[in-house]
């Protein structure tokens, strides 16, 4: 093992990473802007190098300046987090280059899952199910029409590279296909844009993976993640109460299928869009280094996720003999934004009051003094509480909820407290429409 390693992202994931390097003895390295030196991360670390100013693309995006900073501190190992890095082959090759160990996806993985279309290609020869769509980028608007009318309408229009999940549009016709063209191929790198079926009332699940140094792939159960705003998760939960036990074994066997296929190291999660009522789900992508969602997956499973990590990268052997999911987990992601319009909050954080007790776990990037500012995005923190089933764990929730005292920036905490009581969410028949059915249109 490794005896130090850079962590190369912030908040909550940074502070998450920290904890387990110094549990296994490891000298954990900070690095941040200087618009985070207060945050929590930074003082847990056993040492931190500032490496620019607030703005991400000078700080945390300056792959120049984090390699020099982990050629500073002698660190013998980089950690990616789970931001832009994550899946940049590029810095994972700039990594390796200096003779350190890459704590990430394998580069070539990355590379060919950064092009969607790339990837649902290969997706298709290995035999995962793709949603019909197109097989190469779409270069007009009026091929785009053409290949809507062939998979049939509702289509979804997608950036085939880049994105991080801005810039997607559905379109039911021909006249919002041509304007959501227009929008993707803004959003796009390189201009292309890929076009596949619409899942009306989908959910969106995905597949904890973890690929072994021996070239082995476990998948390690689903998260739900169709709470969701523009494609962002709101709330997560493992397992699915949309996904029915075969249909779970045949998502579980597609995610081993696609992380063999690229020969997948280390975690990652294979994201599906599922159609409960025709029990069928259709390959997104393969989302290359650790998710945001996998504390629950923890919770449920007892494995520590990052020491794994830490492991397969060095190639220690890792067995999941002992991982058998047990209970049932949600998460709520704590923002500061106004929690009806979700327009992000700023500001000092003057109380900050954390539930306790039995199955709560807190993953948290900011603590009462800290002050959030516009450099970065508004996630305060991860709430996740584990129970014997679900309404179990969602009765721990709503206590959790309550008790998570904020003040300062405003925080959207009332809206969680709103998703807990609505109906389609307590009975878990929600789908990733759920959030623009809770707001008036122009709000969400």
């Amino acid at each position: 093992m490794f005896e130090s390693v850079l962590v190369a992202d912030r908040g909550e994931i940074a502070g998450r990473i920290v904890h387990t390097a110094r549990a296994m003895g490891v000298k954990a390295i900070a690095v941040h802007s200087d618009a985070d030196t207060d945050l929590p991360f930074v003082a847990e670390a056993d040492e931190a190098v500032l490496i620019g100013p607030a703005d991400p693309a000078r700080s945390y995006l300056n792959v120049p300046a984090i390699l020099e900073a982990a050629h500073r501190t002698n660190a013998q190992a980089v950690h990616p987090g789970h931001g832009l890095l994550a899946g940049n082959a590029g810095f994972a090759r700039a990594v390796g280059a200096r003779g350190l160990v890459w704590v990430g996806p394998p580069p070539l993985a990355a590379a060919r899952m950064s092009d969607k279309i790339n990837a649902r290609n290969l997706m298709k020869e290995a035999g995962v199910p793709v949603a019909p769509g197109v097989w190469e980028p779409v270069p007009d608007a009026d091929t785009a029409v053409e290949e809507a009318e062939r998979i049939g309408y509702p289509v979804m229009v997608k950036p085939a590279a880049g994105s991080r999940g801005a810039g997607l549009g559905a379109a039911h016709d021909e006249a919002t296909l041509r304007d959501a063209y227009a929008a993707v191929r803004a959003h796009a790198a390189h201009g292309d844009v890929l076009i596949e079926r619409y899942v009306a009332r989908a959910r969106h699940v995905e597949v904890q993976i973890v690929g072994l140094a021996d070239g082995a792939v476990v998948a390690l159960g689903e998260r739900d993640r169709s709470v969701q705003r523009r494609h962002r998760t709101i709330a997560g939960e493992t397992p699915s109460p949309g996904v029915a036990p075969a249909l779970r074994d045949r998502l579980l066997a597609a995610a081993v299928r696609a992380g063999e296929t690229v020969g997948y190291r280390g975690a990652g999660a294979v994201e599906f869009l599922v159609d409960p009522a025709a029990q069928e789900f259709f390959f997104l992508e393969l989302d290359t280094g650790l998710q945001a969602g996998h504390p629950i997956t923890e919770l449920v499973t007892g494995v520590d996720l990052v020491e794994q990590q830490f492991r397969v990268a060095v190639g220690e052997p890792v067995s999941f003999a002992d991982a058998t999911p047990h209970g049932h987990a949600v998460e709520f992601r704590v923002h500061a934004e106004d929690p009806r319009t979700f327009h992000p909050a700023h500001g000092e954080i003057k109380v900050w009051e954390e539930p306790v007790g039995d199955g709560i776990r807190i993953d948290a990037g900011y603590a009462e003094g800290t002050t959030v500012t516009p450099h970065h995005g508004s996630l305060l923190a991860k709430l996740s509480v584990h129970g014997d089933d679900r309404e179990h764990a969602l009765r721990r929730a709503r206590v959790a909820v309550d008790a998570f005292h904020i003040e300062g920036p405003r925080t959207n905490l009332p809206f969680l407290r709103e998703l807990l009581d609505r109906p389609e969410f307590a009975d878990g028949t929600y789908d990733t429409g759920i959030v623009g059915r809770m707001r008036a249109p122009g709000t969400h």
